[in-house]
């Protein structure tokens, strides 16, 4: 399995949600993240800035008591999961592999926020953590793992 990394400076919440629109418009369908930082370290605008590069119309938000949140609108779907109220066994029964197996969905891009609380992870993902420097700004750690797709977009960024 190849293992690829690339860390990225963010100066504020603007640059993160930039990097999420390049994400968004990069990312091919069946690819899922795996979104790790502490709370307020940038995930959300992540993920709203994949939305908008996905075309996607409808405001994207924490589904932190939906947990799963599905948008169908964009060039590929985007299912976004919030685990920080489950724990391993609660996170398993939601079934996320279905998500990235596109075994009962549409094929889509899959972004599931405290993926630390998932008891097993898919062959290819592109894990994303997300923290602050000293200077109050972010920084996001990228690694793509499994399929040469990622480690080609981690590329253009």
């Amino acid at each position: 399995m190849r293992d690829h990394a690339k860390t990225i400076f963010l100066p504020d919440a603007a640059a993160t949600r930039s990097l999420g629109v390049r994400l968004g418009r990069l990312l091919p369908a069946e690819s899922t993240l795996l979104l790790e930082g502490d709370l307020g370290s940038g995930k959300t605008t992540l993920v709203q800035g994949i939305g908008e590069g996905l075309g996607i119309q409808e405001a994207i938000d924490s589904p932190t008591f939906t947990l799963i949140n599905e948008y169908l609108d964009g060039r590929v779907p985007l299912y976004h999961f919030d685990l920080y109220r489950l724990d391993a066994t609660a996170a398993a029964a939601l079934y996320p592999e279905t998500y990235w197996n596109g075994t009962e969905v549409k094929p889509g891009i899959v972004a599931i926020e405290w993926s630390e609380r998932l008891r097993y992870k898919p062959s290819s993902y592109l894990a994303i953590q997300l923290t602050y420097t000293a200077q109050a700004s972010r920084q996001a750690c990228l690694r793509a793992i499994g399929q040469d797709n990622l480690r080609d977009v981690m590329r253009t960024l």
